[in-house]
């Protein structure tokens, strides 16, 4: 898991034309940690992964926890460009869609889960 995670930090560097430094300066993480990340000295800790999502909104955090899904993020992506046909579906698509659970998660790195009554 530890040489996936790597590479996908690199394509986030990539991706933002950021060092590694800057990269840590700007999710507020010591230098150190990041190129402990880098080197595979370390793993990820939960909050270093959690101020990677909130700094950077394009980063999903099932992609860059486990690489499933999007990078950048096609809900973001869609979002810049509200008038793709995804983001505005008819009233009879929504009409048929349900919700299964509501995942909120904290910025002290918990979460809730919610499930609708049916």
């Amino acid at each position: 898991m530890n040489s996936e995670f790597i590479g996908r930090l690199k394509a986030i560097l990539r991706h933002y034309d950021l060092s590694a430094s800057s990269f840590a300066d700007q999710i507020e993480v010591p230098r150190s940690s990041v190129s402990h990340l880098l080197n595979g000295r370390n793993r990820p800790s939960l909050d270093f992964v959690m101020k990677v999502v909130q700094t950077f909104p394009e980063v999903n955090i099932y992609w860059l926890l486990n690489g499933k899904g999007n990078f950048p993020s096609t809900l973001v992506e869609n979002e810049k460009h509200p008038t793709t046909k995804k983001n505005s579906p008819s009233t009879s698509d929504s009409e048929h869609k349900k919700v299964e659970k509501i995942i909120i998660f904290y910025e002290d790195g918990t979460f809730e889960t919610y499930h609708p009554k049916k």
